[in-house]
């Protein structure tokens, strides 16, 4: 069989993805600055456009949190210091952040889920670090363009970026690659050409080598309208957790539909996910089978699971039962568990998982491998 896949990424200038670093660094000072890690709850919602940015949300917290230092930090930091890109790091800011709902955080002091739904998990063998090839190498373009911005290697290119990646399958092993889309803003006075070719020689030959993968300079698309000078909010408004598929598998498998960005880990949107990464993982590493998917369903206000299930696509090498046996003991999956054994209840930092993806990166504590074939 024979078919192809593809998924995109974004750059960390994106305003989807300016919006969630800043809503993940509040979660980030907000266990900076608070003794009593488990009393931390946050939800915060950031959306930036033309010369605005705006934040809101549940906060609760001890000590005072500084909302509009953080956000102009960050917003600094992604590249957004001159006025002219019409968002800079001096816009207007309005800030409405109130404290978690008591209804709410009854049950979640004593251990139990901060909401209801069904998170998931994947793993496969695609790749080093077990993640589906599309997504991963979307990621790395993306990365590289911030990194070839950043270092000046093309001084040029201005924040915000998108990159999209198809790769063919065969007998459902990717073989290569079929269609490679690179989008970036640049000065006005740059010739495409030169764009072209800067970004083949600095971006896509550096990342396509650490995957032993080729793929023609002239078959790239860089830029699909002909022309992208300004990029940013001012061209295209960001919104918190508009970007759940870039954060997990690039659409290879299912989710549950929480984002991850600007909520503390008592949200079961957020942890649950990454317990599911962790087992599904582990368990692929442990050569259990060759793709595979954790799924749970959670009440809001319980800690236990209602539901919890594997799925291995008919690619196991173990039965059914095994696997199951195997990805429970590795983890129970009640709240209290998770929070625990992957140690999320402080500064990861989360900010730093709002760019390039949630997975995949061995530097993230539910991605550590305890098991090997």
């Amino acid at each position: 069989m024979i078919n192809t896949f593809t998924s995109e990424s974004v750059c960390a200038g994106h305003p989807d993805k300016i919006c969630d670093q800043i809503s993940d660094a509040i979660v980030d000072e907000a266990y900076k600055v608070n003794k009593n890690p488990k009393k931390v709850r946050v939800a915060v919602e950031t959306m930036v456009t033309a010369n605005k940015l705006f934040m809101a949300g549940e906060v609760t917290s001890e000590k005072l949190i500084n909302y509009e230092r953080i956000a102009r930090e960050v917003v600094r930091s992604l590249g957004y210091s001159d006025p002219t890109y019409g968002f800079c790091d001096q816009c207007k800011t309005f800030i409405n952040i109130h404290r978690q709902s008591p209804d709410i955080a009854q049950g979640v002091d004593d251990g139990g889920a901060g909401d209801q739904g069904m998170m998931f998990g994947f793993a496969c063998d695609e790749t080093e670090e077990l993640m589906p090839l599309p997504i991963s190498l979307a990621h790395r373009l993306a990365e590289r363009i911030d990194q070839a911005r950043e270092q000046k290697l093309i001084p040029y290119l201005r924040p915000d970026g998108k990159t999209e990646v198809t790769i063919r399958y065969e007998r459902g092993k990717p073989v290569k690659i079929e269609r490679l889309v690179l989008a970036v803003p640049h000065k006005e006075k740059i010739v495409d050409k030169q764009l072209e070719t800067d970004l083949y020689k600095k971006v896509v030959l550096p990342t396509l080598e650490k995957y032993r993968l080729k793929f023609p300079q002239n078959k790239i698309i860089i830029n699909g309208t002909g022309r992208w000078h300004q990029g940013g909010p001012a061209a295209d408004t960001g919104v918190t957790g508009r970007k759940i598929i870039v954060d997990t598998y690039g659409g290879m498998a299912r989710h549950g539909g929480g984002c991850f960005s600007g909520k503390d880990p008592t949200k079961v949107d957020r942890s649950a996910a990454y317990a599911c990464r962790f087992v599904a993982k582990n368990l692929v590493s442990a050569g259990m089978a060759e793709r595979l998917e954790m799924r749970v369903a959670y009440v809001i206000g319980h800690r236990e699971p209602i539901d919890l299930e594997v799925e291995t696509f008919g690619t196991e090498r173990y039965s059914h039962k095994e696997i199951l046996k195997k990805a429970k003991k590795l983890l129970d999956f009640s709240v209290p568990q998770i929070l625990q054994l992957l140690n999320l209840q402080r500064p990861i930092p989360y900010q730093e998982t709002a760019r390039y993806g949630h997975f995949g990166r061995e530097e993230f504590p539910w991605e550590k491998v305890i098991l090997r074939r």
